[in-house]
């Protein structure tokens, strides 16, 4: 297990109550990043050298403006309610969450998912339940 701080705010400026600790599962290894308040989750990711990407769109994407749909992870643990169009039908029915459309606002723990080539696979399970509707 690593331990990465990803931030575009230098450290000396980024105060301990303001980062969050995003849990990063990728195949069967672990790593541990801290993220500050606000930073959009795959922004956080490239930061620490770990792609939300599939073979393909590792090299062809949107670069983060929710329109290509290839940067998706699965969530494990604090998965926020989708805010977005995009975001909410992927949570409706079950279809990965685009990280760039993720703003880290506390803990989370993640899954990139390694056997896409472009976009990741429908999981019925994997359907955002909030905690009104259980």
């Amino acid at each position: 297990m690593g331990h990465i701080m990803a931030s575009a705010t230098p450290p000396d400026q980024v105060s301990a109550a303001s980062q969050h600790t995003v849990h990063v599962w990728h195949d069967d290894q672990e790593t541990v990043i801290t993220v500050p308040h606000g930073e959009i989750l795959r922004r956080a990711l490239l930061q620490a050298n770990i792609t939300p990407y599939g073979s393909v769109s590792k090299q062809v994407n949107c670069g983060g403006r929710g329109v290509c749909a290839t940067c998706g992870v699965r969530f494990m643990k604090g998965e926020p309610a989708p805010v977005n169009w995009h975001d909410k039908l992927a949570a409706r029915y079950g279809y990965p969450r685009l990280s760039c459309q993720i703003t880290v606002t506390q803990d989370i723990t993640i899954r990139i998912i390694t056997d896409k080539i472009m976009w990741g696979q429908r999981d019925e399970a994997a359907r955002y339940q909030s905690e009104q509707t259980g």
